[in-house]
Order: structure tokens, then sequence, then C-alpha cells
């Protein structure tokens, strides 16, 4: 699969464009990562989740992805500014704990929410503490290339000076004057020369708990230099995607370019890759709405919004029948509606592979439906990651899967197309959308399964000797905890989510 092209969205030209990579392939991939000061949120769930279905289908072409997803523990500051306490100083200063103890404590939780998910870690990790040292080296660089400036110990990036080079805004389609125009005074906005410079190093005030050494003063560095030097430390100075959230779009990422373009000369990414925003109910998510939903208030139901618990994979099913690039309105008609298909493709993955191939003719329509399900669903990934296609062509499929298990024969196919089409639904399901069907561990239960084979024994007995009564009472209660399917000669059964 190593020829496969893939049609991804090229923001900064607002253009679709054919990438294909270099031999032997190889592919860059950062994702700005998360500021871990609170609970992991579903904003949080729709960017990764996307990001990681893209990580693995550019493992399922044949590349080698390294992907890089960042942790940001020091130097973002409250409402996105320049100026204010640092998220995570703040956590900490109301918990009572070190900074270090808050990063540690919503790291691990950040974590199991993502295997929750069952969104693949990435290749690195890196946590924007640990690289100071390559955050101040770039800003030096940044200065002696004159695009920034020392002002009362802090290091501003001149906006601009910048813009006698290169554009500003042109990732996010902004126009300096009109930013400008509506940009409001703030604290500490006498030591900036514009208004649009931003924060390259901070000189930290007595208070601030995080700080380190630098040639300007005792600080820390601002919110966008990190992303910048940890990407071109771990992928180079220019790299394949930069993915993240819409949110992130202006100004942190339209501040990443002008950074490395400032230290490096040199455009630092080659495809931008931006996930769309959520809502609740048609409101945007905020805590001052309270609307605002945790991960783990979503999987325990515990939020007064939630009419019930939902589950990690009903979420992730839930956001992957909507394009990463649309919109997506959270409600619990929406999330129950997509936990109900959700149920449904696991009932026909499950079905699917355990069977095998025992047909004797070829019908032309399933011929031709199974042995394109595969090419349809490539087309639908490779048009800038079109899960929602991929999720409908696996339910044009369903009938015919459910036909096989019900008759006990795979009747219509030639065996090389049912093969061929088993390997790639099971294939889509579980290593490219992620999707792990969500069976009670009764199902893998021996003394459980025994009990059903005994049961379903009875049953048999009861209609040879025409107790249909008996026969039927068996099979309904049997129907509370698994799904029968009757067939001329044989009854078979799997355990089923009741609902």
């Amino acid at each position: 699969m190593t020829d496969s092209k893939l049609y991804i969205y090229n923001t900064l030209k607002r253009e679709r464009e054919l990438f294909t990579p270099m031999h032997p392939p190889f592919i860059s991939l950062y994702v700005c990562g998360p500021t871990v000061y609170g609970n992991s949120h579903l904003g949080h769930a729709r960017t990764y989740t996307a990001f990681d279905v893209i990580y693995r289908y550019l493992l399922y072409l044949g590349y080698k992805v390294r992907y890089v997803r960042n942790i940001t523990d020091v130097g973002h500051l409250e409402n996105d500014a320049d100026e204010g306490e640092d998220k995570i100083a703040k956590k900490a200063r109301l918990d009572k704990l070190e900074p270090m103890e808050i990063v540690q404590l919503y790291t691990l939780a950040f974590h199991k929410n993502m295997r929750q998910l069952n969104n693949m870690p990435p290749s690195i990790e890196p946590r924007a503490s640990g690289h100071i040292i390559e955050q101040i080296v770039m800003i030096e660089k940044i200065i002696e290339h004159g695009y920034a400036y020392v002002s009362q110990g802090s290091v501003y990036f001149d906006v601009q000076r910048f813009e006698k080079d290169y554009p500003y805004g042109e990732l996010s389609g902004r126009v300096t004057e009109d930013l400008q125009h509506n940009t409001r005074e703030l604290d500490g906005q006498s030591e900036k020369r514009n208004p649009l410079d931003f924060a390259l190093w901070k000189k930290a005030a007595p208070e601030h708990i995080m700080h380190w050494p630098s040639p300007w003063s005792e600080g820390f560095p601002g919110w966008h230099i990190e992303c910048s030097a940890m990407s071109a430390k771990y992928l180079g100075e220019t790299f394949d995607i930069h993915g993240g959230g819409m949110d992130l779009l202006f100004p942190h990422h339209e501040c990443e370019i002008a950074q490395s373009l400032g230290a490096n000369g040199k455009q630092p990414v080659r495809y931008w890759m931006h996930s769309n925003m959520l809502t609740i109910n048609g409101q945007k998510m905020g805590k001052s709405l309270n609307n605002f939903i945790t991960l783990d208030e979503l999987f325990s139901g515990n939020h007064h919004l939630l009419e019930k618990a939902y589950s990690p994979m009903a979420l992730r099913f839930c956001l992957l029948q909507a394009h990463y690039r649309n919109p997506i309105d959270f409600s619990n008609k929406g999330l129950q509606d997509a936990e109900k298909a959700y149920d449904r493709l696991s009932g026909v993955y499950l079905s699917l592979k355990d069977m095998n191939w025992d047909g004797a003719t070829i019908q032309d329509d399933t011929e031709k439906l199974l042995s394109s399900f595969e090419k349809e669903c490539i087309d639908a990934m490779n048009d800038d990651i079109n899960t929602a296609i991929v999720i409908s062509n696996m339910f044009k499929v369903s009938p015919v899967v459910n036909q096989f298990a019900t008759s006990g024969k795979t009747e219509g196919v030639s065996k090389e197309t049912f093969e061929k089409f088993k390997n790639a639904y099971c294939t889509f399901y579980t290593d490219i959308l992620g999707l792990i069907p969500e069976e009670d561990t009764t199902q893998n239960n021996e003394d459980f399964g025994k009990l059903v084979d005994s049961m379903l024994e009875m049953r048999y007995e009861a209609k040879r000797k025409k107790d249909f009564s008996l026969a039927d009472a068996i099979r309904n209660m049997l129907s509370r905890f698994v799904t029968l399917q009757d067939s001329a000669d044989k009854t078979t059964w799997k355990y089923e989510k009741k609902k």
C-alpha cells in the first residue's frame, strides 16, 4: 500500500492537494497536546481521536510515522494571554500542591482517558518544561535575526518587523490592521512596541512559582514557543503535518509559523490539519455556561446534562460519524443514536470475524457489493480522511453479513471476494477506525457458554417432543442475555449488550 496517495486538506492554500511521500515512505506528524491542569473533556476527545485515526491510516498505508504530541506544563497563561497567572501554577496554588504534582496527576488522567478511547500513544511525548534550553536557543536566534526585542526582562516577537519580510495571518486569514484595531489594552501592554506582539519569554514576578534562568531574566517561556522548539527538535525545521483543534488556528499556530520563520527562515509545516469545534445542545462548551463535560463525567453519567453514562466506544463512534473538519453538536439523543448505530456495527463485526466461507453460488449484486467495499473505504479515507463515508459503507454491507449469519451460509459471493471483504471490514473496524466491540465478560465465560448450550439442547429436545410452550419459554429466557439465530438445522447464539 506504500504507493497509495493521500488527499489531505491544506489550510494554508485553501485547496486540496495530492501528497505523496519520498521513498522510503516517512511522515512526520506533530499535534498540539493538552495543557495538563484539569480533567480531559469532550474537546480533547474530538481532537485526539481525529488525529489518532489519521495516524492509524498513515500506518495502514505503509508509512513510517513519527508522531509527536506534546504536554504543555508551563507558560500557558490565563485567557491565552501574555499576562496573568500560569494555568498550572494557579491550580497548584488552589490545591496546595507543587506544580509538577498537578502536571503528573492530570497527565496520568489524560493518558487513562486516551486508553479508554483506544487512542494510540504518540511516538514521542515531550514536555515543555523539559525543553527550556531549546526554547531559549530558538528565542536567541529570533532576536539575532531582528524579529524580537527585549523589554524589561521579557522578550516579545516583533510582528511589524516580521511583516516586512513575511506575511503574518495567512494561515488563519487574519489581517493585521483589523487585528490591531480590535486589540484591547492589557496590563503589561506598555512593555510591547505593538499590541499584536506576543511573548517569547516572560520575566517572572516574585510570586510566580515556575521560573528558570535565561540571558534576559529569571522567567518562563511563552506558550507558543514550546511547540516551535519541540517540533523542530524531533521532526526537523520543516516537517509534514501539524495538527490541532480549530481553536489553535489563531493565535497559536499563526505564532508558531512566525517564530519558525523568524528563527530558521523556513516554513515549518507542509500541511496544516485542524479538527473542528463542538457544541453542547447548540451552545459552546464552557464552565461559565455550566455545560462543561469531562470524559470521566461522560463515562460515569455523573453530570446534570447527561441522562445516562456513555461508553468510550460509543463516544468514539459518535465522533467518527462526522468528518473531522465539520462541527459536532453533542446531545443525549445524538449520543444515544450513535450508541445504537455502534451496537449494530459491533454485531456485524462479531458475526463476520468468526465467519468462514462456505458458499456455492455467486450472485452478481452480492459479489459486486462486497468486492467494491475495500476500494470505497480507501477512497473515502484518501478524500481527506472521511470516516463518515467509511461508516456509511459499513452499514451498506451490514444486511448481507446479517443474512450470512442468519442462514449459516455465505451464499452469493466467491471465496476470494469474501475473504478479501472480511479482512478489509475487520481491518477498517479495528485497525483504522480503532473501534472495539463492547462484549460483556459473560461472552467469553466458559461456564456461561456451557449453560447456554445446555439450555439450547433442552429447547431442541422440547421441540422434538412438540412441547412448544417449554421451547418458547427457554428461548424467551435466553433472549434476555443472548441473541439466538435459528436456521433449518441448528440454533446459534452470541452475546450482545441488552438495553
